[in-house]
């Protein structure tokens, strides 16, 4: 059965081609909309699987870089430097005070390895979300990973690798509500910066195909909206024209879901105040295409670069009250519990199994006349094979 999102898809790429196609044909390299899916992602979330009575962290949920300090201080102290408790953990002032407590008031989150914090606490829950990263089911080690414990789908998927769920599912600020991830949605649809657009082409059945070719761009425009503040569907989004995105992935569409096979992105990502790429390595993507009748929902899996993560997890540091972590304490765990790409000489994990849960709508992709940026090391991309190093 053809569902509506692809029919309504079809028509709607047709018309807005006759439209637009005298208007633009100077600037932009004509699509052929009845072979090419766009879709723009208009969620970005960690995935995190949740009980609801916090089965996957028998431990509690992790303490934060506040509660830390405070209990790091006399008595008096405590009053002296809170005016009696009142000056509450938001403020500038007292977050300033949690933060910068290394031997000689260096930030902690500048500087993790400068003290040494409480042990982070970690999921202990064998149930996640993600993919097979690494084809084995027990977790041992292989040529690209180092030994760890696999989860299981809420659906029986055996095998699967997600270690950036095993660090964050029990931190306050990724789990449901929590400030952290909400907070970066919300600035992802206000500002439309760090916006991800997808491409699928090559497509001549867009319910089974076992052909197509996978494209992530970063958008240049800004992402309209209805009265209630819904990104609108259908919109067209010129890509951004900074190297090193849109390296090609091929994959294949079973029943209305497109599965790619790996390979290397850096995706844009912006939250918290930050731009901050997300560097994947042996990238999947999973994406039910019919999902509803006008958005298309999946996974975004692969090897988050462990420098790439902090790079941009340190810059968030004035969330460490809010989002109730301490920055020394999940770099610590961060580095002990990766498990992908082995340092050649000392045989350490540089990378984290990672999944997140996507949600896209129909977009149309504008793309440059012609277009001089090459975006794989394949393709001959220097840019693309520098960021990588």
């Amino acid at each position: 059965m053809t569902n509506r999102m692809t029919l309504t898809l079809s028509s709607a790429l047709g018309a807005v081609a006759l439209c637009a196609s005298a208007a633009s044909s100077a600037l932009a390299a004509p699509v052929d909309t009845e072979r090419t899916i766009g879709l723009v992602v208009v969620s970005f979330y960690t995935s995190v699987y949740e009980t609801k009575y916090m089965e996957e962290c028998p431990r509690g949920l992790a303490i934060g870089n506040d509660e830390i300090w405070w209990k790091s201080l006399d008595p008096a102290v405590r009053d002296k430097l809170t005016d009696g408790g009142e000056i509450e953990p938001v403020t500038g002032v007292r977050r300033a005070l949690s933060a910068r407590r290394g031997p000689n008031g260096e930030d902690v989150c500048a500087m993790p390895t400068i003290v040494e914090d409480p042990p982070h606490k970690i999921v202990q829950g064998s149930i996640s979300y993600g993919m097979n990263l690494d084809g084995n089911e027990d977790g041992s080690a292989t040529p690209k990973t180092c030994a760890h414990k696999n989860f299981t789908t809420p659906d029986g998927q055996t095998g699967v690798d997600n270690q950036m769920y095993r660090l964050l599912g029990c931190t306050y600020g990724w789990r449901d509500s929590g400030y952290v991830e909400t907070n970066a949605n919300g600035e992802l649809i206000d500002t439309s910066q760090g916006v991800t657009l997808i491409e699928i082409s090559d497509v001549d059945d867009r319910r089974n195909d076992d052909d197509v070719t996978v494209r992530m761009y970063r958008a240049n425009d800004v992402l309209p909206k209805d009265t209630q503040g819904a990104v609108l569907p259908y919109a067209s989004y010129r890509i951004h024209d900074i190297p090193g995105y849109g390296k090609a992935a091929k994959g294949r569409i079973e029943e209305g879901v497109l599965r790619t096979e790996p390979t290397e992105v850096f995706l844009p990502y912006y939250g918290n105040l930050a731009h901050a790429e997300i560097h994947l390595k042996d990238m999947r993507l999973e994406l039910d295409l019919e999902a509803t009748d006008t958005r298309a929902k999946g996974i975004i899996a692969g090897y988050r670069d462990l420098d790439n993560f902090w790079s941009y997890f340190r810059k968030g540091g004035y969330l460490a009250v809010t989002g109730q972590f301490s920055c020394p304490a999940i770099y610590t765990a961060a580095h002990e519990l990766a498990d992908g790409y082995p340092d050649p000489e000392t045989g350490e994990c540089t990378a984290l199994s990672s999944s997140y849960s996507i949600e896209a709508i129909p977009a149309f992709i504008v793309k440059p006349e012609k277009d001089d940026v090459k975006t794989s090391e394949a393709d001959g991309g220097k840019e693309f094979a520098a960021r990588s190093q």
